[in-house]
């Protein structure tokens, strides 16, 4: 997939790299205040960002062109607005190309520009659920301290352990040998940031599941915004509920 990041702060850094050196995909265009870098073979975003933070600019970097916000509409599959509220209005939103747009920033798509994105059919994943991953891992931080402990000290080497057996099991069982590659990553427990991503994917999977699920069976959801809202409204009244009140 071809990618366009709009602004490389720590949101837009981060899922830009991980994009590209997780996902595969192609970091196309990065904007920035003072330009942007095309590149349709993808960006090196780990040298885009030494780049930055050495000159303070992205003036300079191979690909480097002045009119970094005409490159909003440039042509190609995913859209992520990582900087700033409102990047996409009404005066540009027809020319929008890319069939989703991903808020990672604040409100970057107008209430208008939402209306006529939505009519041209283009899938907008919304701010209150799209950067939700932060707030997400400063609950599973806050459960650590209180816990006391940091997450995998109890069942790391169990894992560990429990790995070796069945290895060891289907070594004998087969009269073969685990690729070395493979045997590390098969015996390796968990570590903390392990655990932390596996969480997070986890809670983003799900929730994305639960509005999918509002969105496409509910005709008062005609968008993922819309239903966003409504499962929280929901979890709201039934926490209320639950608490008699």
């Amino acid at each position: 997939k071809r990618v366009i990041v709009q602004g490389l702060g720590n949101v837009g850094y981060h899922a830009a790299l991980f994009l590209s050196q997780e996902d595969g995909a192609l970091i196309t265009h990065v904007l920035e205040r003072d330009g942007a870098v095309v590149n349709q073979t993808g960006i090196d975003i780990a040298a885009l960002r030494a780049h930055i933070f050495e000159t303070g600019s992205v003036s300079g970097f191979d690909g480097y062109v002045k009119s970094g916000m005409e490159m909003l509409e440039a042509d190609a599959d995913i859209l992520i607005p990582a900087a700033m509220e409102h990047v996409i209005t009404e005066q540009n939103a027809d020319q929008i190309k890319t069939p989703l747009i991903i808020e990672a920033a604040n409100g970057p798509v107008s209430a208008e520009a939402d209306v006529i994105l939505r009519d041209r059919g283009v899938v907008i994943i919304p701010d209150l659920y799209a950067n939700a991953g932060g707030v997400t891992v400063s609950y599973f931080e806050w459960i650590k301290n209180l816990s006391r402990i940091r997450f995998g000290r109890m069942q790391r080497r169990a894992e560990e352990n429990r790995f070796g057996a069945l290895v060891e099991g289907m070594e004998m069982m087969t009269g073969g040998t685990f690729p070395p590659a493979l045997l590390d990553k098969a015996m390796r427990g968990g570590s903390e940031i392990d655990l932390v991503r596996s969480g997070l994917e986890d809670t983003m999977r799900n929730s994305y599941q639960v509005i999918s699920d509002v969105w496409n069976r509910e005709a008062v959801a005609p968008d993922l915004r819309t239903a966003a809202m409504m499962v929280a409204v929901r979890r709201i009244a039934q926490s209320y509920q639950s608490l008699g009140l």
